[in-house]
């Protein structure tokens, strides 16, 4: 048996056993998991970047005030605390770590990434930025600067990645399909659908 089911396993043996003492229901559990699966996550940090690339009010805006950005959407679940967006160019790309714990914008991007949270990352990041971006397949020209921001229990970061080239005639909700989670955490770069497919 792998490290890695442990933690599954502990997970369906506690839920096992909340249900069998009438303390929760399998379809509260359902509802839960649908919950942060449909109206808390990564799809809700998606249509702000999307919003963003194609309303430059709206930009500016959430590159001022974050949390107010967030605000504008009604977004519900998963606290957001003080929401700083810091934007990719071509000439700075960021990304984003917290190093101390695992602090998180949940009701932008979703719950975190296992590897988020990984010592790891959380102290090579800041180390050697570069070598873990290669890693994650980010290989960014040797002239463009990285700066790295670390997320704190007062101050969550969340990335406004560049809007790749040949999306110019997606609309708002077609370009929010092409942001990944990974790209609003500074670990991947957005690319048009037809670059994912090699076309």
């Amino acid at each position: 048996m792998s490290d890695t089911s442990i933690p599954a396993l502990r997970a369906e043996a506690l839920e096992s056993l909340l249900i069998e003492k009438g303390l929760l229901s399998e379809a509260e559990i359902d509802q839960t998991l649908e919950f942060y699966n449909e109206r808390v996550g990564p799809m809700n940090g998606a249509r702000m970047v999307a919003r963003a690339w194609v309303d430059e009010d709206f930009r500016r805006r959430m590159l001022a005030d974050g949390t107010g950005a967030v605000d504008e959407f009604k977004f519900v679940g998963g606290e957001v605390q003080k929401l700083v967006v810091v934007e990719n160019t071509p000439d700075v790309h960021n990304m984003v770590v917290c190093t101390l714990c695992s602090c998180y914008p949940w009701a932008v991007l979703g719950l975190p990434p296992k590897w988020y949270k990984d010592p790891a990352y959380r102290s090579r990041s800041v180390r050697e930025p570069r070598a873990v971006l290669a890693e994650f397949g980010v290989e960014l020209d040797p002239d463009k600067e990285v700066r790295v921001w670390d997320s704190s229990a007062e101050v969550r970061y969340m990335v406004l990645p560049e809007r790749p080239a040949g999306t110019e005639h997606l609309d708002e909700r077609a370009l929010a399909e092409i942001v990944s989670r990974d790209a609003m955490i500074g670990v991947a770069v957005c690319e048009s659908s037809a670059v994912r497919q090699g076309l």
